[in-house]
């Protein structure tokens, strides 16, 4: 079976997840980077998605997939039922980050969590510079039909790790383009997105 591309961030998310492992992805959307590792890293994989066409897509694709709203928590899931839980690009659509962390936590024995930095220069300056709120490539969304609810930087991400007692095992800092910055200087001001292993 063929598969779409992934996008590089996602590729980034892919070559952290471990041959064989047990894989939870929240909010897999329509399941591009679960069909992928199932695939090609032979996981065993599970993806929760609320959006009923995206879990068509899934089903479509072959993919386990639950209809859950990760707002409420993993409660239909027990403790350390995965190796590996994903939430790529999801964080800050959710209305609890640091719950859903902790809930993260206690199925997995490690999180993989990819955001955009609302931290990045274009964005400053786009602000600065216009008075409004900001858009690019890795945010198209118009201020008033954006699912980001809650925007954080590189720096807030740590932060609330550090509160929530997890560990940053590893920190990829990307550029516009999805390619990982030369030297993690000022990693706040120059990454457009990252991507974050965090051993629980």
């Amino acid at each position: 079976m063929s598969f779409p591309p992934l996008r590089r961030d996602q590729r980034h998310v892919f070559e952290l997840i471990p041959q064989g492992s047990r894989v939870l992805d929240l909010g897999c959307g329509d399941g591009a980077l679960l069909a992928a590792l199932c695939d090609q890293r032979g996981v065993l994989g599970y993806g929760v998605e609320i959006d009923a066409g995206c879990i068509r897509t899934c089903i479509a694709r072959g993919l386990a997939v639950m209809q859950e709203d990760i707002d409420h928590g993993l409660a239909s899931h027990p403790d350390t039922a995965y190796d590996y839980v994903i939430l790529s690009q999801t964080l800050q659509a959710t209305h609890n980050p640091r719950l859903l962390l902790q809930e993260m936590a206690r199925v997995a024995k490690a999180s993989v969590v990819s955001f955009p930095n609302f931290g990045h220069w274009r964005i400053r300056l786009d602000l600065l510079a216009r008075g409004r709120m900001p858009k690019a490539d890795f945010l198209p969304f118009e201020w008033y039909d954006t699912p980001n609810i809650h925007l954080c930087t590189v720096a807030d991400f740590e932060d609330l790790v550090r509160a929530t007692g997890l560990t940053v095992a590893r920190r990829l800092l990307l550029d516009g383009r999805g390619d990982p910055l030369a030297t993690p200087w000022r990693a706040n001001l120059r990454a457009a997105s990252a991507v974050y292993l965090l051993r629980h």
